[in-house]
């Protein structure tokens, strides 16, 4: 194996960390031809480093979730530009419905000078809001995953139905065009699916590792119309197949990140 295709496939498995990669999509960021690119991702999939899929591939098997903790560490600068830009879409006296999340913890902790009605699932988040005199804050029960600090299952579902907002701030382990919304557990699926029929608007939060990352099996499809708050960094491809599928974008300024 010459030492070109193995730098090539190293970008490859680079690539196949944000979620499924086309076949024709790769080989023209890498100019080299199609063939070419399914020739490296056939002697990965003899390795199970990755599944083929039509048309492209994903990595093999599903990762370890990681921990809120884990997760608040990562890409702190960008999940901080997203929540700045987020805060322009929230106006006092709004009804807010937040997830549970790292990204939506950086946003919910710039709330704490407002005046609104918060509805959430995120436990992370009531030490910063708990106290702050224009918050009504309204936690939802359930049972606790522990990985997220958030609550989730029949419980917060059945508390949820009995409450509506303006909007929802929602995060995910991957965004994806046509698919909605990757998550770990049927749980937190059909939580966040609740969420988004009780607001008025659809709010989603992820930096550029989560767009088009498809590497858990639960998904909550997104409505028609929704927004995007993403990052400067964020591919172009993705943030178009997204804006296809109806996204409104907005970026919050961030460090630019080579893929």
């Amino acid at each position: 194996m010459s030492m070109r295709s193995k730098a090539r496939q190293a970008l490859l498995l680079e690539a196949l960390k944000l979620g499924e990669i086309d076949v024709d999509d790769v080989a023209a960021r890498l100019d080299v031809s199609a063939s070419t690119v399914r020739r490296d991702l056939q002697v990965l999939s003899a390795t199970r480093a990755v599944r083929r899929t039509y048309g492209g591939a994903i990595l093999a098997g599903h990762p370890v979730e990681t921990t809120l903790a884990e997760r608040l560490a990562v890409n702190g600068p960008e999940k901080l530009a997203i929540a700045r830009k987020a805060i322009t879409l929230v106006e006092d006296g709004d009804t807010l419905i937040l997830d549970a999340g790292s990204t939506v913890a950086a946003f919910g902790q710039l709330l704490a000078k407002r005046r609104l009605r918060i509805v959430t699932n995120n436990l992370a988040l009531l030490p910063a809001l708990a106290e702050a005199p224009g918050i009504e804050l309204v936690v939802l029960g359930g049972a606790l995953r522990a990985t997220s600090m958030s609550t989730v299952g029949p419980l917060a579902v059945e508390a949820l139905r009995l409450m509506t907002a303006d909007h929802v701030v929602l995060s995910a382990d991957g965004v994806v065009a046509g698919r909605g919304l990757c998550e770990a557990s049927l749980d937190q699926v059909a939580l966040k699916s609740l969420m988004m029929r009780q607001a008025n608007g659809v709010i989603v939060l992820a930096d550029a590792s989560k767009l088009g990352r498809a590497e858990q099996n639960a998904w909550a499809a997104l409505p028609r119309r929704w927004t995007l708050v993403t990052t400067s960094d964020a591919p172009r491809d993705q943030v178009q197949r997204l804006a296809d599928a109806g996204a409104a974008v907005l970026v919050g300024q961030s460090a630019s990140r080579k893929l």
